[in-house]
């Protein structure tokens, strides 16, 4: 297990979106002990054999990457797909970047939010805790 701080430092720009879902765990962890989550494994870098057999235990591709299993404000759960900071998932106009694996996620997203979860995009720590914290409280 990779072990990651909260801190500005350990947060930073050039954290990969490994270590920033990490970091964003460990900060429900910390700030709401008693709310269920979980992460979606896709993300993950497996051997091709066990790859497919992950593929094999989903509805589909695209899910977000953490899940937060606590209904709040009218909505059953939280979903949110995490970008590391910088990434650009948005054109100037509010479409979507065109980008097939953006695109699929945004559907995904769409779907969820059709069901009653609060679903979204997030870039960085500070948006991740934002959303988060605003759901919870």
């Amino acid at each position: 297990m990779v072990e990651v701080e909260n801190t500005p430092k350990a947060i930073g720009l050039f954290m990969s979106e490994k270590r920033l879902h990490i970091a964003i765990c460990n900060y429900i962890k910390d700030a709401y002990p008693k709310v269920l989550f979980t992460s979606e494994s896709s993300g993950i870098r497996v051997p091709m054999n066990q790859a497919r057999e992950l593929k094999k235990m989903r509805s589909c591709a695209g899910l977000p990457d953490l899940m937060i299993l606590e209904p709040r404000k009218s909505y059953y759960g939280l979903f949110l797909e995490i970008k590391k900071e910088g990434t650009t998932i948005f054109k100037r106009d509010g479409d979507i970047r065109k980008d097939e694996h953006l695109q699929e996620q945004e559907e995904i997203l769409h779907k969820l939010k059709q069901k009653g979860y609060f679903a979204e995009f997030v870039v960085g720590y500070e948006e991740a805790k934002s959303i988060i914290d605003f759901y919870l409280s």
